[in-house]
């Protein structure tokens, strides 16, 4: 993990070298070259007086005295992080950083942004918008919406939604030569796909959909494969196939038309999975967060969901 605290270069030289046992995946995550980290973590144990890692041809590893002290040096980037970052909220206690990834954020959570700044006319809001999950400290984050299990320890995490998918698609294609009145006329169609499997789950496809649906035969072969849900249903509202959407995605293009519900049969995801309002347990109770969570909790209760 790269802590950003200034005039610590040696000692995340070699907390990342140590972690990773390899120069080079800690110079990638350092952004600097492999030479650097190696002559910080010399200059390091020149001034200890002591080697720190031992290194051979084919492999590292730390040596006893670098056990003892990277577990130290962790412990105090991390402090140190914790540090800089309560400086940082304590200088602007207006800022509030959000982080979401891009389907929900795109499809349900801008949307909606500015009535939480009427709400809270003084926040300055900040979104960061990525699909990778950031960390609160390294990354400064104060609340994020993250799709998983709900199991985060250290942190409090408000349960959004309820997840139901369903296809859906452009409302020209049920006016179309090959119109959708029947599961089986979705094999005339392009299908809009995407896969995730995480945690020991997978998430329900259009195989499942479709044998839930009474339609064995189904070939998942062709279609259109996209990475991201949020990609996904934007091909379907511009006509280009039909996607399976969860029901928290799809309200908004719904209500306004966008998209339709071809078929009533809805199938359910894991039911442990769902979106998240995450923060960490030691700041739920500060005002900007309490806000903003009391309001996000409001505005997903009244999203109208398909059961």
């Amino acid at each position: 993990m790269v802590r950003h605290v200034p005039g610590t270069g040696s000692l995340k030289a070699f907390e990342a070298a140590g972690r990773h046992l390899n120069f080079t995946r800690a110079a990638a995550e350092l952004n600097v070259t492999p030479a650097a980290v190696s002559h910080q973590i010399k200059e390091f144990e020149d001034q200890l007086g002591q080697r720190l890692i031992e290194r051979t041809s084919r492999s590292m590893r730390l040596t006893p005295a670098g056990e003892i002290l990277h577990e130290a040096v962790a412990e105090a980037l991390d402090g140190l992080a914790r540090a800089l970052a309560r400086m940082q909220r304590a200088r602007n206690s207006s800022r509030l950083k959000v982080s979401a990834s891009t389907s929900i954020a795109a499809k349900w959570l801008v949307p909606r942004l500015d009535e939480y700044m009427k709400v809270a006319p003084g926040a300055e809001v900040q979104l960061d918008v990525s699909d990778r999950v950031r960390d609160f400290v390294r990354d400064d984050i104060d609340l994020a919406i993250r799709f998983g299990n709900g199991h985060y320890p250290g942190f409090r995490a408000d349960r959004l939604f309820d997840n139901t998918i369903f296809p859906v698609c452009s409302p020209a294609l049920l006016s179309s030569k090959q119109p959708l009145k029947h599961p089986r006329d979705l094999l005339q169609h392009r299908l809009i796909h995407v896969e995730w499997s995480g945690q020991g789950v997978t998430w329900p496809n259009w195989r499942m959909w479709m044998l839930a649906a009474g339609v064995e035969d189904y070939n998942e072969a062709g279609g259109l494969y996209l990475d991201n849900s949020g990609l996904a249903l934007q091909a379907a509202v511009d006509g280009q196939g039909v996607a399976l959407g969860d029901s928290s995605l799809v309200s908004d293009d719904l209500a306004a038309g966008l998209l339709v519900q071809p078929f009533a049969l809805t199938i359910k995801g894991p039911p442990q999975f769902a979106y998240y309002l995450v923060s960490l347990s030691e700041r739920q109770d500060d005002p900007l967060v309490k806000s903003f969570r009391e309001w996000i909790l409001d505005e997903a209760a009244r999203t109208p969901l398909v059961k």
